[in-house]
């Protein structure tokens, strides 16, 4: 019976194989020998990277719920037991744990990540369906990580239609026109994100990224803002966008609103304050300056005496130096566990560590390509970091704040952690070669730190970088493979 003679309902085939597939092990039996006996197919090596990923996906609809909670209130005295609760861990489980809050939070966050969760696999699974169909093959088992990944790193505020449209695009282009599943040479997942940031970038940049309604989440804040009477207020932006200051932001200015006494650019602070509060008649020890007196000086011109902030930039400035200092719910303890805001995987960077902890066990995540990364991103943070203290005069008082932003705070902001573990070691689209692994990430890790630090445009590299990582990994298996062949040969001589 040719092709032409066959049943309709056999271009649904792979329909049900995959529905088969998924509950029950692969039906191959092996007739010749050499026979192996292992249960591990593409479907159960794709369940582990699930599995990886339980530890997000329980934190992102927890920290999910809870930002949706608080931050759409409409109530300051719960935002400021929130921030003050939020100064240690006894304290946070004390307040999301009482009064009957853990419910409503779980359903909040539950309501925000299921649908998006939902939408990403169905209209996925559709495209992966539909190509299977036409091209008369069994559905590959690897959407089942793709289309968690997408929803991971997708703000909660993204609107459901850009969700599918994200996700048609991701699969369609970043991956079926090459062939499928193992053929892509680029990240499905990264794809589908990439078209959304660059289509649509004011739903997938800013300071919005609490709740499901932006306008209600902003309306919130409003009227706790008229309450609070604090110099920069409560915001919604991410910490990765408390970082992504003008450049004209200086040290110096986020050491002087900070107040603090050990940094190098301290005796240039005092000596300038000493200068303008002669001009300006002030008794007053800068250290028990009011709020307002302190931000005249630091926002008067330098011809004036005082440290030349921009006005405009004052609140920005302030939440820089809040960042760097760990003022309020911006401790390095909130960032570790997961209290902040940000996509919804990517919050909780002891989550992002347990899964790459089960990835590297099992073997199925590179954990040479995880280290390289961690040392490339470190290893350029701290060259940053270097030369703000040592190039330009008075200590580098004068260098751009973020060229002074502590190395290892870079691995607790925005989607690092979640990046190196789930992202950059896709086994399809990073090196298959150990020596290209170790280029491939350090690259990687690098260029996330270039793209934080210098590029105003964009406040995450990490999305960027693995993509041109990725675009790279050929190169880097070439450059091993090449020097391999070539030892090899010299043992032969």
């Amino acid at each position: 019976m040719g092709q032409s003679d066959q049943p309709p309902q056999k271009r649904l085939d792979p329909l049900y194989h995959a529905i088969q597939s998924f509950l029950y092990e692969a039906p191959i039996r092996t007739r010749t020998a050499p026979h192996v006996r292992d249960l591990i197919d593409l479907k159960r090596w794709m369940m582990v990277v699930i599995f990886a990923l339980l530890p997000c996906i329980v934190m992102a609809v927890w920290n999910t719920g809870v930002q949706k909670y608080v931050y759409g209130s409409f109530d300051f005295e719960l935002m400021q037991r929130y921030v003050e609760a939020s100064s240690s861990l006894k304290g946070y489980f004390d307040f999301t744990f009482t009064k009957g809050r853990a419910l409503p939070i779980l359903m909040a966050g539950l309501g925000a990540f299921l649908p998006v969760m939902l939408i990403s696999y169905i209209v996925g699974g559709f495209w992966e369906l539909l190509f299977a169909i036409i091209r008369r093959h069994d559905v590959s088992e690897g959407f089942l990580v793709s289309g968690m990944l997408f929803a991971l790193i997708l703000p909660s505020t993204i609107p459901y239609w850009m969700v599918a449209v994200g996700v048609s695009l991701g699969i369609v282009v970043g991956k079926e026109i090459f062939g499928g599943t193992g053929m892509n040479i680029l990240n499905p997942a990264l794809v589908c994100r990439a078209f959304l940031f660059f289509a649509f970038p004011t739903k997938m940049t800013g300071a919005i990224w609490v709740g499901t309604n932006p306008t209600q989440i902003q309306h919130s804040l409003v009227k706790i803002n008229q309450e609070a009477n604090l110099p920069d207020g409560y915001t919604q932006a991410s910490p990765l966008n408390l970082f992504n200051v003008s450049s004209e932001i200086k040290r110096i200015h986020i050491d002087a609103i900070a107040a603090t006494s050990d940094s190098v650019t301290t005796p240039t602070i005092k000596k300038q304050y000493k200068l303008w509060s002669q001009v300006e008649d002030i008794k007053t020890p800068y250290g028990a300056l009011s709020q307002k007196e302190k931000r005249r000086f630091i926002t008067t011109p330098l011809s004036e005496k005082g440290l030349g902030l921009p006005p405009e930039l004052y609140s920005e400035a302030v939440r820089f130096s809040h960042l760097q200092y760990g003022y309020g719910t911006l401790t390095n303890g909130n960032f570790f566990w997961g209290n902040r805001i940000g996509s919804f995987g990517e919050t909780s960077i002891l989550a992002c560590a347990l899964g790459a902890l089960l990835l590297i066990i099992t073997g199925v995540g590179s954990w040479r390509v995880m280290l390289a990364v961690i040392v490339g991103a470190f290893g350029c943070a701290l060259l940053f970091q270097a030369g703000a203290h040592l190039i330009g005069p008075h200590g580098g008082a004068f260098n751009p704040a973020k060229f002074a932003f502590p190395a290892y705070k870079h691995f607790l902001l925005g989607s690092l952690a979640f990046g190196l573990v789930f992202m950059a070691t896709d086994p399809v689209s990073s090196p298959d070669m150990n020596r290209g692994r170790i280029f491939y990430g350090l690259l990687v890790g690098a260029l996330v730190i270039l793209i934080r630090v210098i590029n105003p445009a964009f406040p995450e590299g990490v999305m960027l970088a693995i993509l041109f990582g990725n675009v790279f990994a050929p190169f880097f298996d070439h450059i091993a493979l090449n020097s391999l062949r070539s030892r090899r040969g010299k043992k032969d001589i």
